[in-house]
């Protein structure tokens, strides 16, 4: 693995999983440090996550981890939502039905899951994960997968946030299936109003769980 690719995977994941919070300053000289590389492949790793909208260049302070705020968080999910019900169209229309009901069966294990602890939570995300490749593979368009994949970066860090909440991730599991369906039965209607309803009570939810967050945050 080049040097520049180790340091932009290191970052990324540290920074999707919230181990570098918002508002931290990477300076050069520290990370490149720190990652055990020099200056320059640094340097190409910012600027991967620069495009990612994971940091940005401030005046006088250099490269710093990106703010996340409720604006943003709403403007997020108004590209989800342009985005996801378009693709859970196509996915209806261009499905292999045997992908999905096997998806399906997978997620009638959602809420024991969910009810099972840390452990269960992390292993019910995979299966979203999965669902997810699932979909990408049956829209069959390179140029949407790949804006879908950059909103999927973003909410990453906002579900490190948001979580904790197993009432909603069961609703969740519950709104995701009957897209999944809606999918297998080729119903490309039921499956964009389906996801919808599910983004328009996930950001409902994540809206409110930030707005606490931020609260408390203020507080300390």
């Amino acid at each position: 693995m080049r040097a520049s690719d180790k340091a932009y995977s290191k970052l990324f994941h540290e920074i999707v999983d919230g181990d570098i919070a918002p508002g931290t300053v990477l300076a050069e000289v520290e990370q490149s440090t720190r990652l055990g590389v020099s200056r320059t492949p640094l340097r190409e790793a910012l600027s991967r996550l620069i495009a990612d909208g994971l940091v940005e260049s401030a005046p006088g302070r250099g490269v710093v981890v990106t703010e996340i705020s409720l604006e943003n968080i709403t403007e997020l999910y108004e590209v989800r939502e342009a985005l996801e019900e378009q693709a859970a169209r196509l996915a209806a229309q261009r499905r292999d039905p045997k992908v999905f009901i096997k998806i399906a069966e997978q997620f009638a294990d959602a809420n024991r899951l969910i009810e099972s602890g840390e452990e269960g939570v992390r292993h019910y995300y995979e299966l979203n994960e999965r669902f997810d490749e699932a979909l990408d593979e049956a829209v069959n368009n390179a140029y949407l997968v790949s804006a879908l994949q950059n909103s999927r970066v973003h909410l990453s860090r906002i579900r490190r946030i948001a979580r904790g909440n197993p009432a909603r991730l069961h609703e969740s599991a519950t709104e995701t299936l009957l897209i999944i369906q809606a999918i297998i039965d080729g119903d490309a209607a039921l499956a964009a109003h389906a996801t919808h309803v599910h983004l328009h009570k996930s950001l409902t939810n994540i809206r409110a769980s930030v707005k606490g967050h931020l609260k408390s945050a203020d507080v300390a």
